[in-house]
């Protein structure tokens, strides 16, 4: 009997391993991440495994970088999902899906937002466009205003000097916006990223460990301040 390839076990092994990877992570953490457990989890080699990730931090940013990607993709289509004439409605959607994509995938929000892992240090050359990216949606809406005239943002600080070339960089992935759109969803994001983050923790009492009313308080706030009536 001829004993079936590999690549018939498991299609798609690149696929299979990240899957594996996110399973170990959802039962014991990022930090206990292990190739070697990920190997016996699939019934395969260690070797196998190297030959998509040389390492656990090869992995890892793979793993940030898909974590990222699904934020972002989320949200734009959110966004999308409404009307362009509807900015209010569009940064609430946008505001929203943040808290959804968290909610249904807290491993991944955890893994890109949550304690760092002992001994890695995410590659900004390689994690950086997806990262960016995962603001765009938010960005792309604020931007807006501001060209409508519809951004309300009196009294804002301006960037810090010998700062701009940093957001020189975000602006290549999250789309070439004006940098005070850009800052000002960096703290609309910074607002809604607390909430969040709160709640993925189990952190949100005296509100319960469902944090969907104060956060949809804290985003009808947020619309208020920025959008002129």
């Amino acid at each position: 009997m001829v004993r079936p390839t590999l690549k018939k076990q498991i299609p798609n092994l690149q696929e299979a391993i990240k899957d594996a990877a996110w399973k170990q992570i959802a039962e014991h953490g990022a930090a206990a991440l292990s190739l070697r457990g990920i190997a016996r989890e699939l019934k395969i080699t260690a070797p196998a495994i190297y030959n998509y990730f040389p390492d656990r931090d090869a992995l890892v940013t793979a793993l940030i970088i898909d974590a990222y990607t699904s934020l972002g993709d989320f949200e734009f289509a959110a966004r999308d999902a409404v009307s362009a004439e509807d900015l209010a409605g569009r940064l609430r959607a946008t505001g929203d899906s943040y808290r959804e994509w968290a909610v249904a995938y807290p491993q991944r929000y955890q893994l890109i937002f949550g304690t760092p892992i002992p001994g890695y240090e995410a590659p900004k050359e390689k994690v950086l466009p997806s990262a960016a990216r995962s603001l765009g949606a938010l960005v792309s809406v604020i931007d807006a205003l501001r060209v409508r005239g519809k951004l309300s943002a009196e009294g804002f600080p301006s960037v810090h000097p010998g700062y701009e070339p940093q957001f020189e960089v975000w602006k290549t992935f999250a789309g070439n916006y004006d940098l005070f759109s850009l800052s000002v969803a960096m703290i609309i994001w910074s607002r809604v990223h607390g909430l969040v983050s709160l709640e993925i923790s189990g952190n949100m009492p005296p509100f319960g460990l469902d944090g969907s009313a104060l956060f949809h308080y804290e985003i009808e706030s947020i619309v208020s301040q920025f959008i002129k009536r």
